[in-house]
């Protein structure tokens, strides 16, 4: 079979070429997916993305969910979290399937986007308990003021302190966006 690592690097070759090409985002994930999906069809292989596309200028965030956890933003002058969610399979399942994007405008300097991989929301400690959406939160929210770099290892720090002794199941992926 093809290992992860494999097709994650076919999908970021393919989406690489794609962007170049230009086009609305959700059609860009569409193309990818339909290339993948003749790679893998079949072989019960795929692969979930979270495509964001950050426009500066105007303070807008366009994004695409492909079966991938909801991106976190948060903004630390209101306090406020919002769930960069929405529809969208995972890339290779389907070979002809439509992509929906998303868009949010108006985010403020200081706020912060969080994606990350369900290992995160999943890790458990070793009274079987997961680290969950309000622990991941509140890492984000008390270490805000950071760079985006400090976020990131203040998360991965609390979540290696919630987990203790109990082995890691699943891998964890997280990117940090900080706006100034």
């Amino acid at each position: 079979g093809v290992s992860a690592a494999l097709l994650m690097t076919t999908v970021r070759a393919q989406l690489r070429q794609r962007v170049a090409m230009e086009g609305d985002i959700a059609l860009i994930v569409a193309d990818v997916n339909q290339e993948l999906a003749r790679d893998v069809g079949g072989s019960g292989r795929f692969m979930t993305m979270f495509f964001l596309e950050i426009e500066a200028e105007n303070r807008k965030l366009n994004w695409v969910r492909a079966g991938h956890e909801p991106a976190i933003l948060y903004n630390p002058g209101e306090d406020e979290f919002l769930e960069l969610a929405g529809e969208g399979m995972a890339l290779g399942v389907v070979e002809d399937l439509d992509f929906q994007k998303y868009t949010h405008e108006g985010w403020t300097p200081g706020s912060v986007v969080v994606v990350g991989t369900d290992g995160i929301r999943e890790a458990q400690n070793d009274k079987g308990e997961m680290f969950g959406l309000d622990r991941l939160r509140e890492a984000i929210r008390k270490n805000a003021s950071g760079s985006a770099e400090d976020i990131q290892k203040s998360i991965i720090e609390d979540l290696r302190l919630f987990q203790g002794e109990v082995p890691q199941e699943d891998d964890i992926t997280l990117v940090v966006v900080k706006f100034v």
